[in-house]
C-alpha cells in the first residue's frame, strides 16, 4: 500500500510544474515549522506566495476547494507569518495565498484563494 505522503509528494511535483509553466519561481516546498506545513513557496508576479495543494479522485469527500476550511487557512497563515519573520522579510512586502486544486486528471490554481487569517 502506498502512504499518503508518497502519494502527497506526486501531486505537489505536478503542481510545480504546473506552476512554473505560468511563471512561478518556486523558493520553497514543504516548508515546515511547529505549527503546520506550507506546501510550496514561490514568487510570482512581484508577489511572495504560500500555495497550498489539494488533490481528491472523486467529489465523494468533498472538493479540493472544500478542504481548505478555515482552520486550514488559519494554520498555513501562522506558517506564512512565521516563514517571513525567520527568513527576515519585511513585513509589508505583497503576498497571496493560492491554491493547487487537482481533481482527477484537472488541474486549477485560484490566485488569492483566501486572506491571512
Amino acid at each position: 500500500m502506498i502512504n499518503k505522503r508518497t502519494v502527497g509528494n506526486g501531486y505537489e511535483e505536478m503542481a510545480v510544474e504546473y506552476l512554473e509553466g505560468l511563471g512561478y519561481k518556486i523558493e520553497e516546498r514543504n516548508f515546515r515549522c511547529r505549527s503546520g506545513e506550507i506546501d510550496i513557496i514561490a514568487r510570482h508576479e512581484g508577489y511572495l506566495v504560500f500555495v497550498e495543494v489539494k488533490y481528491r479522485s472523486t467529489t465523494k469527500k468533498g472538493t479540493p476547494e472544500e478542504s481548505i476550511n478555515w482552520r486550514k487557512q488559519q494554520t498555513i497563515s501562522r506558517v506564512a507569518d512565521f516563514y517571513i519573520y525567520s527568513h527576515g522579510l519585511r513585513a509589508d512586502r505583497p503576498y497571496r495565498f493560492d491554491a493547487v486544486l487537482i481533481q482527477g486528471a484537472d488541474i486549477k490554481v485560484i490566485k488569492n484563494a483566501f486572506d491571512h487569517a
